[in-house]
């Protein structure tokens, strides 16, 4: 039978019609304890009081207009992510896709009006967006396979392997990574990787793209996960929890990197609208506040410490934790999609990754209470595995 949405998704058998904060209602009324958060996008929860009131006046007033004309909310953004990080300019996006096209092409712009570069080196395991130089830049058969010829230019090497760093020489444009890898399987980048991979860089005059679409905006328990290394890129990518649930994504560059960006070489018609900018500029006035970013530390630490009390109790089903902050991921021994299942069968959202894992990826400001709540119906999934 032809259904009328295209059938790529393998989706669960679940219809939701409302949430309140880490909680969503069936259409049929049940509850569930929501850990995937729309896949580390609702940071504040589903319906935060605070968005739903800066949507509701913001829509009110004016929803959209083009980037034909200046956009206050969309300046008012761009200077918030500007003043607390690296960054000298941002592009907004709608989505995490469209911002690794645009840091590819970024990159690939700089090296052009200086000399001709347009390699990339990107890792295995990667995942950066479904667009043709996404997935060639993650080089993976599950992505890639009938999709040819592939975006050209892209090589990958193994993540968080010093040995990667010989790759990267005089003739490459850019170097793209996740400080955290989501999708592939919550593999984190260790602190001296990452600066041995900036060094590297400066050294050869590669540009540094960072993809934190997954890993940033709080979810490590700074505002992005490269803080913690004490590192910098020349290229950022950002979306998913930017927006709260409403679809918006940027690239954050340095005055230099995004020097061949000028006018119409890029753009978007939705893109920075001051709907989304306004939804944006709330999620970081609540997100970049030290007292957050602290509680986002404490409430990782406390469900992880319930998590590895997990791996203690069933060694025949989980092998150990990994991740940082709330990006965590449990590595099963046994299959995961039977771990998922037993999860929905406990009212539990979880989401699967590469390499065997649960990705647990829950609102930043999830209660006390529902991480315990978290941790007691994962316990009943793990027994009837």
């Amino acid at each position: 039978m032809i259904t009328p949405v295209l059938p790529t998704y393998n989706r669960a058998p679940l219809s939701f019609a409302e949430g309140r904060g880490s909680w969503l209602t069936t259409t049929d009324g049940e509850r569930f304890l929501d850990l995937g958060a729309g896949i580390a996008v609702n940071v504040l929860g589903h319906a935060a009081p605070e968005l739903v009131e800066v949507l509701t006046a913001q829509a009110n007033k004016l929803w959209h207009v083009s980037n034909l004309y200046t956009i206050p909310e969309q300046e008012k953004l761009a200077r918030a992510l500007v003043d607390a990080t690296f960054a000298d300019t941002v592009f907004f996006t709608n989505s995490g896709t469209e911002a690794a096209e645009l840091a590819v092409k970024m990159a690939r712009k700089y090296w052009y009006e200086k000399g001709g570069r347009s390699d990339i080196v990107a890792f295995e395991g990667a995942f950066h967006g479904r667009s043709s130089a996404a997935i060639a830049a993650s080089g993976s058969e599950k992505m890639v396979k009938g999709f040819g010829p592939l975006l050209p230019g892209f090589r990958q090497v193994p993540f968080d392997d010093p040995a990667s760093l010989d790759a990267i020489t005089d003739t490459t444009a850019a170097v793209i990574i996740e400080p955290m890898q989501g999708e592939g399987g919550i593999r984190v980048a260790s602190d001296a990787f990452l600066r041995a991979l900036r060094a590297k860089c400066d050294a050869t005059g590669a540009l540094l793209i960072f993809d934190e679409v997954q890993c940033g905006m709080g979810r490590t328990g700074k505002l992005f996960a490269h803080e913690w290394a004490g590192v910098t890129p020349d290229i950022m990518m950002v979306a998913k929890g930017i927006g709260g649930g409403f679809p918006l994504g940027a690239v954050l560059a340095t005055e230099a990197a995004a020097a061949g960006m000028v006018a119409g070489t890029h753009g978007s018609t939705y893109g920075g609208n001051p709907l989304g900018c306004a939804i944006g500029g709330k999620v970081m006035d609540v997100v970049n506040d030290p007292s957050f970013l602290a509680e986002v530390a404490r409430k990782a630490a406390l469900f992880r410490q319930g998590l590895e009390g997990l791996v203690a109790s069933y060694p025949e089903v989980f092998e150990g934790v990994r991740g940082q902050g709330l990006l965590l991921g449990l590595k099963c021994k046994a299959q995961v999609a039977d771990v998922v299942k037993a999860a929905y069968a406990q009212n539990l959202l979880t989401v699967p990754a590469a390499d065997n894992v649960l990705r647990l990826l829950p609102a930043l400001n999830i209660p006390d209470e529902d991480i315990a709540e978290a941790i007691a119906r994962l316990d009943k999934a793990a027994a009837s595995v």
